[in-house]
């Protein structure tokens, strides 16, 4: 997996120029300084939400046109049918305002949240949209098709994540590029890259997985004592 720097989006980017791709925490700023470093071809991974009001600093976010691949959105648990109706209903309408620019939907969920709001999107048929992993969430498993980003912390244990064969953007908080870097060196000497899961999944989205009797692995193609190959 890689590592990125997870910064608020009202700090100047100049000193993060050559840590892109980037990430940033949506604190109601956005720096004068990212619309040219845009333009420049910065590279912003995602942008995370505060989560307060969903639909308008979503719009606000797309507003500034930064080209982001994610909006993560905090979801707490859904302890009332109003609480799941109404997050159905900001989840459409930032579905409208983002079809059609390339930017996805990952919600960050409180734990504890993850049955009940798999039960809903399921319900819904919200294939579209997707799930940012963080260390409290202890089984990742019911979401491991749709992990589409991460948040870490420096000493975040994330071997139960690579056995699920997450390898893609991990966010790092980060004040300074140093810090950063030094944080982002450690983890990486203690989670090397993955290419599969350690152990396939049986569940996805709170299903079972079929097994395909069709699909076998094939064994991995070495010359055998003679030089030939199986």
């Amino acid at each position: 997996m890689r590592f990125v720097p997870l910064i608020p989006s009202s700090f100047h980017p100049e000193p993060w120029l050559s840590l892109t791709p980037l990430m940033l925490r949506w604190d109601g700023a956005l720096h004068a300084g990212w619309s040219p470093a845009v333009r420049r071809g910065l590279a912003i991974h995602a942008v995370h939400l505060p989560g307060e009001s969903p639909v308008e600093e979503g719009l606000e976010v797309l507003r500034h046109g930064l080209g982001v691949d994610f909006l993560v959105i905090p979801v707490r648990r859904l302890d009332t049918r109003e609480a799941g109706f109404r997050l159905l209903g900001q989840l459409e309408t930032l579905l409208e305002a983002t079809s059609g620019r390339g930017v996805k939907l990952a919600l960050r969920l409180e734990a504890g949240a993850e049955v009940p709001l798999l039960d809903l999107l399921r319900q819904a048929h919200g294939e579209a949209v997707g799930f940012c992993w963080h260390s409290d969430i202890e089984n990742a498993e019911p979401l491991a098709d749709r992990l589409w980003c991460g948040t870490c912390e420096p000493g975040s244990d994330l071997r139960p994540l690579q056995a699920l064969g997450y390898r893609w953007d991990m966010a790092l908080a980060a004040e300074d590029p140093d810090t950063f870097r030094t944080q982002a060196a450690v983890l990486e000497a203690f989670h090397p890259p993955v290419l599969f899961p350690a152990e396939m999944p049986t569940t996805a989205l709170g299903r079972p997985v079929v097994p395909d009797d069709r699909v076998v692995f094939g064994r991995y193609l070495l010359p055998d004592a003679h030089g030939d190959r199986p």
